[in-house]
């Protein structure tokens, strides 16, 4: 299966999204901190999630993204499918030419591989992870590490404003 960081980032974007944003907007800077990804590739993430209506931004202050529909109705599939991936499991693209322009002997096998992988992550939706215990508790832990991680930004500064 070709799932690149594209999709895996896009996923873990949009759980943490839908876990934080249940009371506010939230920024990427935010987003960014807490998964370890780079903002700027976040925004190209976010703009391709966007425009297909899995997301919305809200301007001015307190602004940031939030989720276009309940997280029941948002699946990984769509998610996957939003940033531009294939979910794919043949050598070829699906375009049964993996050996000289001809079906390779496995080709009928990766097909139905991927049409079960897609299946499944069609069933799949954001609120179905966010119920998941483990998911919790790690949201938890990374709210405590970007916290520390702000903490001692600031307080670097502030040695840095007295000297």
């Amino acid at each position: 299966m070709r799932l690149t960081s594209k999709g895996r980032y896009a996923v873990t974007a949009m759980l943490d999204l839908a876990f934080h944003s249940q009371l506010k907007p939230v920024t990427l800077i935010d987003i960014a901190a807490r998964q370890t990804i780079s903002l700027s590739y976040l925004e190209q993430l976010f703009a391709r999630l966007r425009r297909a209506n899995l997301v919305k931004g809200v301007r001015g202050p307190g602004g940031g993204y939030s989720l276009c529909s309940n997280p029941s109705d948002i699946s990984i599939a769509d998610i996957v499918a939003a940033v531009g991936e294939r979910i794919d499991a043949t050598k070829c693209g699906g375009d049964a030419n993996c050996q000289k322009h001809h079906a390779c002997l496995t080709h009928d096998l990766w097909m139905e591989l991927g049409e079960h992988i897609k299946v499944y992550l069609e069933k799949i939706t954001l609120a179905d992870l966010l119920i998941k215990n483990n998911v919790q508790k790690i949201a938890e832990m990374q709210d405590q590490e970007a916290q520390q991680v702000v903490e001692v930004r600031n307080y670097a500064e502030l040695m840095n404003e007295r000297q």
